[in-house]
Protein backbone atom coordinates (compact mmCIF):
# COMPACT_ATOMS: atom_id res chain seq x y z
CA UNK A 1 0.00 0.00 0.00
CA UNK A 2 2.90 2.30 0.55
CA UNK A 3 6.63 2.51 0.85
CA UNK A 4 8.16 1.26 4.08
CA UNK A 5 11.15 -0.87 5.16
CA UNK A 6 9.19 -3.91 4.03
CA UNK A 7 5.86 -3.80 2.25
CA UNK A 8 3.29 -4.09 4.99
CA UNK A 9 0.03 -5.89 5.53
CA UNK A 10 -1.96 -2.78 4.99
CA UNK A 11 -4.66 -3.10 2.35
CA UNK A 12 -3.57 -1.35 0.36
CA UNK A 13 -16.02 4.40 13.77
CA UNK A 14 -19.29 4.03 15.00
CA UNK A 15 -21.54 6.42 16.94
CA UNK A 16 -24.65 5.05 18.66
CA UNK A 17 -26.96 6.03 15.76
CA UNK A 18 -24.74 4.16 13.33
CA UNK A 19 -24.67 1.11 15.61
CA UNK A 20 -28.44 1.13 15.71
CA UNK A 21 -28.52 1.22 11.90
CA UNK A 22 -27.09 -2.30 11.81
CA UNK A 23 -29.12 -5.43 12.34
CA UNK A 24 -26.83 -6.82 15.03
CA UNK A 25 -28.09 -10.35 14.42
CA UNK A 26 -26.13 -10.23 11.17
CA UNK A 27 -23.16 -8.12 12.23
CA UNK A 28 -20.72 -10.96 12.90
CA UNK A 29 -18.60 -12.93 10.44
CA UNK A 30 -16.61 -15.95 11.57
CA UNK A 31 -12.99 -16.54 10.60
CA UNK A 32 -10.35 -18.97 11.84
CA UNK A 33 -7.59 -17.79 14.14
CA UNK A 34 -4.42 -19.81 14.55
CA UNK A 35 -3.30 -19.88 18.20
CA UNK A 36 -0.54 -22.25 19.20
CA UNK A 37 -1.48 -24.61 16.41
CA UNK A 38 -5.14 -24.78 17.42
CA UNK A 39 -8.03 -23.41 15.43
CA UNK A 40 -10.13 -20.91 17.34
CA UNK A 41 -13.41 -19.49 16.09
CA UNK A 42 -13.25 -15.71 16.28
CA UNK A 43 -16.03 -13.29 15.42
CA UNK A 44 -15.62 -10.09 13.43
CA UNK A 45 -17.99 -7.39 14.65
CA UNK A 46 -17.79 -4.83 11.86
CA UNK A 47 -19.93 -2.34 13.78
CA UNK A 48 -17.60 -2.42 16.76
CA UNK A 49 -14.61 -2.08 14.44
CA UNK A 50 -16.19 1.02 12.91
CA UNK A 51 -16.30 2.52 16.40
CA UNK A 52 -12.59 1.74 16.79
CA UNK A 53 -11.85 3.32 13.41
CA UNK A 54 -13.66 6.50 14.44
CA UNK A 55 -11.81 6.68 17.75
CA UNK A 56 -8.42 6.01 16.13
CA UNK A 57 -9.10 8.67 13.50
CA UNK A 58 -9.89 11.23 16.19
CA UNK A 59 -6.64 10.39 17.99
CA UNK A 60 -4.69 10.85 14.78
CA UNK A 61 -6.41 14.12 13.85
CA UNK A 62 -5.85 15.52 17.35
CA UNK A 63 -2.14 14.70 17.17
CA UNK A 64 -1.73 15.93 13.60
CA UNK A 65 -3.44 19.23 14.40
CA UNK A 66 -0.46 20.13 16.60
CA UNK A 67 1.81 20.24 13.55
CA UNK A 68 2.44 23.25 11.33
CA UNK A 69 2.90 23.40 7.57
CA UNK A 70 6.66 22.92 7.87
CA UNK A 71 6.15 19.77 9.96
CA UNK A 72 3.83 18.30 7.33
CA UNK A 73 6.60 18.58 4.75
CA UNK A 74 9.13 16.80 6.98
CA UNK A 75 9.98 13.11 6.44
CA UNK A 76 7.74 10.50 8.01
CA UNK A 77 9.06 7.18 9.24
CA UNK A 78 8.26 5.64 5.85
CA UNK A 79 11.22 5.91 3.46
CA UNK A 80 10.49 8.36 0.65
CA UNK A 81 7.29 9.68 2.20
CA UNK A 82 6.76 12.98 3.99
CA UNK A 83 4.10 13.33 6.66
CA UNK A 84 2.03 14.91 3.93
CA UNK A 85 2.27 11.70 1.91
CA UNK A 86 1.00 9.72 4.90
CA UNK A 87 -1.97 12.04 5.43
CA UNK A 88 -2.78 12.07 1.73
CA UNK A 89 -2.65 8.28 1.63
CA UNK A 90 -4.97 8.01 4.61
CA UNK A 91 -7.56 10.19 2.91
CA UNK A 92 -7.36 8.41 -0.43
CA UNK A 93 -7.42 4.99 1.27
CA UNK A 94 -10.70 5.87 3.01
CA UNK A 95 -12.23 6.69 -0.35
CA UNK A 96 -10.71 3.54 -1.86
CA UNK A 97 -12.33 1.37 0.82
CA UNK A 98 -15.65 3.06 0.12
CA UNK A 99 -15.15 1.90 -3.46
CA UNK A 100 -14.51 -1.62 -2.21
CA UNK A 101 -17.66 -1.71 -0.12
CA UNK A 102 -19.68 -0.27 -3.01
CA UNK A 103 -18.40 -2.93 -5.41
CA UNK A 104 -16.11 -0.67 -7.47
CA UNK A 105 -12.38 -1.13 -8.11
CA UNK A 106 -10.39 -0.02 -5.08
CA UNK A 107 -8.23 2.27 -7.24
CA UNK A 108 -8.43 3.15 -10.92
CA UNK A 109 -4.86 1.82 -11.22
CA UNK A 110 -1.68 1.55 -9.19
CA UNK A 111 -0.26 4.47 -11.18
CA UNK A 112 -3.29 6.65 -10.45
CA UNK A 113 -3.14 5.74 -6.75
CA UNK A 114 0.49 6.82 -6.46
CA UNK A 115 -0.11 9.97 -8.52
CA UNK A 116 -2.98 11.01 -6.27
CA UNK A 117 -0.82 10.65 -3.16
CA UNK A 118 2.05 12.61 -4.72
CA UNK A 119 -0.39 15.31 -5.87
CA UNK A 120 -1.94 15.73 -2.43
CA UNK A 121 1.18 15.38 -0.28
CA UNK A 122 2.35 19.07 -0.51
CA UNK A 123 -0.94 20.54 0.68
CA UNK A 124 -1.01 22.76 3.79
CA UNK A 125 -1.99 21.24 7.12
CA UNK A 126 -5.53 22.57 7.26
CA UNK A 127 -6.35 21.12 3.86
CA UNK A 128 -4.81 17.78 4.80
CA UNK A 129 -6.79 17.53 8.03
CA UNK A 130 -10.06 18.51 6.35
CA UNK A 131 -9.50 15.85 3.69
CA UNK A 132 -8.72 13.13 6.24
CA UNK A 133 -11.75 14.11 8.32
CA UNK A 134 -14.18 14.30 5.39
CA UNK A 135 -12.97 11.08 3.74
CA UNK A 136 -13.24 9.33 7.11
CA UNK A 137 -16.84 10.56 7.38
CA UNK A 138 -17.60 9.13 3.93
CA UNK A 139 -16.21 5.78 5.04
CA UNK A 140 -18.33 5.87 8.18
CA UNK A 141 -21.42 6.75 6.16
CA UNK A 142 -20.85 3.80 3.85
CA UNK A 143 -20.25 1.55 6.85
CA UNK A 144 -23.58 2.64 8.32
CA UNK A 145 -25.50 1.46 5.27
CA UNK A 146 -27.27 -1.88 5.90
CA UNK A 147 -25.59 -4.54 3.76
CA UNK A 148 -24.65 -8.20 3.56
CA UNK A 149 -21.44 -8.05 5.54
CA UNK A 150 -20.70 -11.72 4.87
CA UNK A 151 -20.22 -11.01 1.16
CA UNK A 152 -16.79 -11.23 -0.46
CA UNK A 153 -15.22 -8.01 -1.68
CA UNK A 154 -12.13 -7.38 -3.80
CA UNK A 155 -9.27 -5.11 -2.78
CA UNK A 156 -6.02 -4.45 -4.64
CA UNK A 157 -4.13 -6.95 -6.76
CA UNK A 158 -6.93 -9.50 -6.72
CA UNK A 159 -6.96 -9.82 -2.92
CA UNK A 160 -10.40 -10.76 -1.60
CA UNK A 161 -11.84 -10.68 1.89
CA UNK A 162 -15.14 -10.65 3.73
CA UNK A 163 -16.77 -7.23 3.71
CA UNK A 164 -16.95 -7.47 7.51
CA UNK A 165 -13.15 -7.28 7.74
CA UNK A 166 -12.89 -4.02 5.75
CA UNK A 167 -13.43 -1.83 8.84
CA UNK A 168 -10.60 -3.66 10.59
CA UNK A 169 -8.39 -3.11 7.54
CA UNK A 170 -9.15 0.61 7.81
CA UNK A 171 -8.35 0.50 11.52
CA UNK A 172 -4.96 -0.96 10.63
CA UNK A 173 -4.32 1.88 8.19
CA UNK A 174 -5.15 4.57 10.73
CA UNK A 175 -3.27 3.10 13.69
CA UNK A 176 -0.04 2.12 11.93
CA UNK A 177 0.13 5.31 9.89
CA UNK A 178 -0.40 7.32 13.07
CA UNK A 179 2.80 5.65 14.30
CA UNK A 180 4.45 6.35 10.93
CA UNK A 181 3.84 10.08 11.30
CA UNK A 182 6.48 10.13 14.05
CA UNK A 183 4.53 12.42 16.35
CA UNK A 184 5.06 10.47 19.58
CA UNK A 185 2.41 7.80 19.09
CA UNK A 186 4.24 4.49 19.31
CA UNK A 187 3.37 0.82 18.90
CA UNK A 188 3.19 0.58 22.69
CA UNK A 189 0.33 3.12 22.60
CA UNK A 190 -1.85 0.95 20.35
CA UNK A 191 -4.95 -0.65 21.90
CA UNK A 192 -4.22 -4.15 23.20
CA UNK A 193 -7.08 -5.66 21.20
CA UNK A 194 -5.73 -4.10 18.03
CA UNK A 195 -2.21 -5.42 18.62
CA UNK A 196 -3.43 -8.99 19.18
CA UNK A 197 -5.74 -8.95 16.16
CA UNK A 198 -3.14 -7.45 13.85
CA UNK A 199 -0.55 -10.02 14.93
CA UNK A 200 -3.13 -12.69 14.14
CA UNK A 201 -3.85 -11.08 10.75
CA UNK A 202 -0.18 -10.87 9.82
CA UNK A 203 0.56 -14.39 11.06
CA UNK A 204 -2.26 -15.56 8.82
CA UNK A 205 -0.84 -13.65 5.86
CA UNK A 206 2.58 -15.35 6.23
CA UNK A 207 1.09 -18.78 6.94
CA UNK A 208 2.02 -21.27 4.24
CA UNK A 209 4.67 -18.98 2.74
CA UNK A 210 7.48 -21.20 1.44
CA UNK A 211 10.19 -18.69 2.38
CA UNK A 212 9.16 -18.43 6.05
CA UNK A 213 10.16 -21.38 8.27
CA UNK A 214 7.50 -22.94 10.52
CA UNK A 215 7.40 -20.39 13.31
CA UNK A 216 5.66 -20.04 16.65
CA UNK A 217 5.05 -16.49 17.85
CA UNK A 218 4.26 -15.73 21.47
CA UNK A 219 3.94 -12.71 23.73
CA UNK A 220 4.04 -14.99 26.78
CA UNK A 221 0.26 -15.19 26.98
CA UNK A 222 -0.97 -15.73 23.43
CA UNK A 223 0.58 -17.84 20.70
CA UNK A 224 0.33 -17.86 16.92
CA UNK A 225 1.77 -20.11 14.23
CA UNK A 226 2.96 -18.92 10.85
CA UNK A 227 5.27 -19.84 7.99
CA UNK A 228 5.21 -22.93 5.83
CA UNK A 229 3.35 -25.96 7.06
CA UNK A 230 5.02 -28.46 9.37
CA UNK A 231 4.10 -30.88 12.14
CA UNK A 232 5.87 -28.63 14.64
CA UNK A 233 7.45 -25.17 14.56
CA UNK A 234 11.16 -24.91 13.88
CA UNK A 235 11.61 -21.46 15.38
CA UNK A 236 9.94 -19.77 18.34
CA UNK A 237 9.91 -15.97 18.40
CA UNK A 238 8.96 -14.32 21.69
CA UNK A 239 8.51 -10.72 22.70
CA UNK A 240 5.99 -8.11 23.67
CA UNK A 241 2.94 -7.63 21.51
CA UNK A 242 4.18 -4.29 20.15
CA UNK A 243 7.59 -5.75 19.31
CA UNK A 244 6.03 -8.75 17.54
CA UNK A 245 3.70 -6.47 15.62
CA UNK A 246 6.49 -4.06 14.74
CA UNK A 247 8.57 -6.88 13.28
CA UNK A 248 5.70 -8.49 11.37
CA UNK A 249 4.56 -5.14 9.96
CA UNK A 250 8.03 -4.00 8.93
CA UNK A 251 8.17 -1.22 11.51
CA UNK A 252 10.91 -2.75 13.69
CA UNK A 253 13.93 -4.94 13.02
CA UNK A 254 13.15 -7.50 15.70
CA UNK A 255 15.96 -6.44 18.04
CA UNK A 256 13.56 -6.62 20.98
CA UNK A 257 12.61 -10.24 20.29
CA UNK A 258 14.17 -13.48 21.51
CA UNK A 259 14.49 -16.48 19.20
CA UNK A 260 14.78 -20.18 19.98
CA UNK A 261 15.62 -22.89 17.48
CA UNK A 262 17.37 -20.72 14.93
CA UNK A 263 17.68 -17.14 13.76
CA UNK A 264 14.94 -14.57 13.38
CA UNK A 265 13.20 -15.38 10.10
CA UNK A 266 13.56 -12.93 7.25
CA UNK A 267 10.05 -11.90 6.26
CA UNK A 268 9.25 -11.38 2.57
CA UNK A 269 7.20 -8.49 1.22
CA UNK A 270 3.44 -8.86 1.50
Amino acid sequence: MHNNPRASSMPDATTDPIARAFDLRHSFTTFTQRCGGANVSTMIDHGRDLVSVREATERLLTAAAKMDNASVAEPSRLPGWSRGHVLAHLARNADALVNVLDGRPMYVSATARDADIDRDAPRPLDVQLTDVRQSAARFQETGATPADWSRTVELRNGVTDAAARVPFRRWVEVELHHVDLGLGYELEDLPTEFVEREIDFLAERFSGHPDVPPTRLTDGTHAWSTGRGAAAPVVTVQGSGPDLLGWLAGRRDGAGLTVEGGTLPSLPPL
